[in-house]
């Protein structure tokens, strides 16, 4: 096959979220030329641009790499979806669409393990400068000027105030911002939502940067290796239709190809454990332990309610006529309950009034979970899906073999640390205390798992690890830091490499408190300001984080 090559001066692989970012924003710079390579296509699709069908878009191959794990000895040998956008946009065109920062405190906990520049008030203003949000911006918190569209959910199903009726019946407050101060408390969830159409960093940053002509972006375009010479990475190799492609760069690469892609990539180049490389053939270039290893997820164990009523999203005979005035609203509008994401609603809790944050996320869904051969719920019900935000687990991706187009052994260990469980089950008992609240009463809903039966701990641990799946944000395998066994500096920089980089969810030094989309956009607008050695935004000065009951304090 005939051997193509380009030279740019930063190559961008991978066109996720980060990427598409990151790209469009070092074109800026007239001056200097950007390649972006993305090994699935376009990402344009129906499926992925209407928000309600993200079930579908989960579920197409064009659009998702569909990796398992390994089988997990504490999930009954289970082998878990582990589900990653494949094309421009990445994740991005089949996640949950939610907007979420995490804790402010995640980022201070970054900073104090050895990511300096990484702090709250430190990483904010990167925040909003990709955002722009429609409800609460411009203000302290919020961007209202950035590329980025966010809206908090528009004409919510009544079952979310239920929800939240039930958990101010149990002594919880409502949090109207939950991307403010002090995200604690019930409220509706914040969306990257455009006109009805699903928001992602190719619709907002790269597609309106694609007319310049300083960028290059090539989709089926798959990185098989990052050359160096020396200790100096100058090109990378990719598989295309046809024949093989060589994209050299004369300043920096910078992976962006996410937690599972990224760290594959590095070994196949030779960066990573020295003896696992070895034992595939694969010659060292730099050996880097760290490389794969601290994988680390969100789990999540649902509590399902079945009923006979038509209140929730559901297909039945009942609710066809609102089913039908709902598409045509939004084929017409672009409005409606297809113009949300279902999962509508959440609320942040301790799981110990001793905790300095919430380390429970209560995901709340009207509507019954989608069958395996049909995206829709039939019939009606709705969920509440508790959330371990702070697992101490860790797992570690490794090569299957040196063939790029082999999909690596992802083993995120889950469960491995005992004290995992115990958010989990403490999720499932105060989700049984909400629906069992009088705001739910007139619903005449029963539960249909784990089902009123299993009761005592031992019988909701053996729920756990026969039914909990992970709620797709695996991070850390290139993980920040300024210690010996870290991938990156706190520049983002490859230990031992030069002019390489890594800037995706891989780089995590842990993982933050919820959904990981807004703050890989974060990762990407930081670190566009390193690559150019430009001086990061003023550090925000900001309002002390209420801890009047002085719960969360240290």
């Amino acid at each position: 096959m005939a051997e193509l090559a380009q030279e740019f001066d930063y190559v961008v692989v991978g066109g996720g979220t980060a990427g598409c970012a990151l790209a469009a924003r070092l074109s800026e710079d007239a001056g200097s030329t950007v390649c972006l390579l993305e090994a699935g296509g376009s990402g344009s699709s129906v499926l992925a641009s209407v928000p309600a069908a993200l079930v579908m878009a989960q579920r197409s191959a064009a659009l998702n790499w569909r990796f398992q794990s390994v089988p997990q000895p504490r999930l009954s040998q289970r082998r878990m979806a582990i589900p990653r956008g494949r094309g421009l946009g990445g994740s991005a065109l089949i996640n949950g669409m939610v907007y979420f920062r995490g804790h402010p405190h995640d980022f201070d906990a970054w900073a104090a393990a050895g990511a300096p520049g990484w702090s709250y008030r430190e990483v904010l203003p990167y925040f909003r400068r990709s955002e722009h949000n429609e409800n609460f911006g411009p203000s302290l918190y919020h961007g209202r000027d950035g590329p980025m569209n966010v809206r908090t959910v528009t004409h919510p199903n009544p079952l979310n105030y239920a929800f939240f009726d039930a958990l101010t019946s149990l002594g919880y407050g409502y949090c109207a911002d939950l991307n403010g101060k002090d995200p604690e408390g019930m409220g509706l969830r914040q969306l990257s939502i455009r006109g009805g159409r699903r928001e992602t960093t190719a619709s907002a940053l790269l597609h309106p940067a694609r007319g310049r002509r300083n960028l290059r972006v090539l989709t089926d375009t798959q990185a098989t290796r990052v050359v160096l010479e020396g200790r100096r990475a100058v090109a990378v190799e990719a598989r295309v239709a046809g024949g093989n492609l060589c994209v050299r760069a004369q300043r920096e690469i910078v992976l962006t190809a996410g937690a599972i892609h990224s760290p594959q990539l590095l070994m196949l180049s030779g960066i990573g454990d020295g003896e696992h490389l070895a034992n595939l053939g694969i010659p060292v270039r730099a050996h880097l332990p760290g490389v794969g290893r601290n994988l680390h997820d969100h789990l999540a164990s649902p509590v399902h309610m079945q009923m006979r009523g038509a209140a929730s999203y559901g297909v039945s005979l009942r609710a066809m006529p609102r089913n039908l005035w709902h598409l045509a609203e939004y084929l017409l509008r672009r409005r409606g309950p297809l113009a949300n994401n279902v999962f509508e609603s959440a609320a942040f809790v301790r799981s110990a009034p001793e905790l300095r944050q919430p380390d429970v996320q209560l995901v709340f869904q009207p509507a019954r979970r989608p069958g395996p051969s049909f995206p829709f719920p039939l019939g009606h019900g709705f969920a509440i899906s508790p959330v371990g935000l702070y697992p101490r687990s860790r797992g570690r991706l490794t090569l299957a073999s040196a063939d790029p187009g082999a999909a690596p052994l992802i083993d995120p260990n889950l469960l491995s640390a005992p004290e995992d469980l115990r958010p989990l089950i403490f999720g499932i008992r105060l989700a049984r205390r909400i629906f069992a609240a009088s705001a739910f009463a007139a619903c005449g809903a029963l539960e249909s798992s784990p089902g009123a039966a299993l009761r005592s701990d031992a019988d909701l641990e053996s729920y756990i690890r026969a039914e909990a799946y992970t709620v797709h944000h695996p991070v850390s395998t290139c993980r920040m830091g300024s210690d010996d066994t870290a991938v990156v500096d706190p520049q983002l920089r490859i230990r031992g490499v030069d002019c390489l980089r890594v800037a995706d969810a891989s780089v995590f030094p842990s993982i933050i408190g919820g959904n990981t989309n807004a703050t890989v956009v974060m990762i990407a607008e930081k670190a566009r300001d390193l690559i150019l050695g430009r001086a990061p935004p003023p550090p925000d000065t900001l309002p002390p984080t209420d801890t009047s009951d002085g719960a969360r304090n240290d």
